[in-house]
């Protein structure tokens, strides 16, 4: 029998003490409905699915500021599609665009600068959203601008940093699915210190099937002993040290600050923006825009979705006003997001 096999009929017939693992990732929220995890998990293992989505927590504030950029200051937005039909406080990108502004869809921070690039009277402004994997690819285009002297570019930084999610969700699960991705950049010495610190336990999960199944029954096993525990189940990926010249990249051009995340509110230190000297780059210092605070949708619950408060389906809205086709909250728009997932995959669990 496999290790995934071996996995598979562990966590099918576990009957210990009823469990809560939060997967924060987008990526394994998706991967674990649509292979079918949930449905042979034992009823006392939860899984609740965590704000590991960057478009799901980006903030409305964050949306608002983008329309103005292209309806007022008439800047060509440029953006990963996700980010189109997300909601701000009155107006989507998509909204903008209909009206008007000129919205492009990349699909890499570098085809943002390449665009700028080849149309010098633009003023063009690429959304930077996402946490610790695609932060040194837009840092990137900032050297290459400088490099370069395309000075019609800048960011409109909205990027978030997972150890401070980690902190905050740790009341609402006993333990993590760690994002084997971020932990590529990151390394693992920020879980060990979690663990150490905080008694806070984890596991870090690859994205197949068998790698997901053995990584749930690894903390499943560790809950049981009841000590605080961090094991890496990726090794072939994420190693101790992480990436260490992606971290000096990110670090050279970005700083932390508190950051506003969609539905669960500031976090202290927990996203990143353009340092001083990287102004000219930076969109909200370069437009003057104004102090601007966004407004979600009352009846949407997407906040706590991501806090594990709720399931997609207790919203009043899932499945009903809020679809993909038309989706109310940001959970359902991104291809990441735990609605969007509980809507294609689970609606018959």
């Amino acid at each position: 029998m496999s290790a995934a096999d071996e996995a598979k009929d562990f966590l099918s017939n576990y009957d210990g003490k009823n469990i809560r693992i939060m997967e924060v990732c987008g990526t394994h929220t998706h991967e674990i409905f649509k292979d079918g995890i949930r449905q042979i998990l034992s009823p006392k293992i939860n899984l609740i699915s965590g704000p590991g989505c960057p478009v799901c927590v980006t903030p409305a504030d964050f949306i608002d500021e983008a329309v103005m950029l292209a309806l007022e200051k008439h800047c060509t937005i440029t953006t990963f599609g996700d980010l189109v039909r997300v909601p701000g406080s009155e107006k989507s990108l998509a909204d903008a665009r209909a009206e008007g502004a000129k919205v492009k869809v990349v699909y890499a921070p570098s085809d943002a600068l390449d665009y700028a690039a080849a149309n010098p009277d633009e003023d063009v402004v690429f959304l930077s959203v996402g946490f610790e994997t695609t932060v040194p690819s837009e840092c990137l285009t900032v050297q290459q601008a400088i490099e370069k002297k395309i000075t019609n570019y800048s960011l409109l930084t909205a990027n978030k940093t997972m150890p401070g999610a980690y902190m905050a969700m740790r009341n609402a699960t006993d333990a993590f699915l760690y994002p084997g991705h971020v932990h590529a950049i990151i390394g693992t010495s920020i879980c060990e210190k979690l663990r150490d610190e905080y008694g806070i336990s984890g596991v870090c999960a690859g994205f197949t099937p068998a790698e997901l199944l053995v990584a749930l029954a690894l903390e499943v096993r560790g809950l049981e002993k009841g000590e605080p525990f961090f094991l890496n189940a990726y090794p072939r990926v994420v190693k101790a040290e992480g990436s260490t010249k992606a971290v000096e990249l990110t670090q050279k051009y970005m700083e932390q600050v508190d950051a506003l995340w969609r539905g669960i509110g500031e976090i202290k230190d927990s996203g990143l923006a353009l340092r001083e000297e990287y102004a000219s780059f930076d969109a909200r210092r370069k437009y003057s825009l104004p102090h601007i605070t966004g407004r979600d949708n009352p009846a949407c619950r997407c906040g706590e979705v991501l806090q594990g408060k709720c399931l997609s389906k207790d919203c009043p809205l899932f499945g009903k006003a809020c679809t993909p086709e038309h989706p109310v909250g940001a959970c359902m728009v991104s291809s990441e997001g735990a609605c969007s997932a509980y809507y294609l995959y689970g609606r018959n669990l």
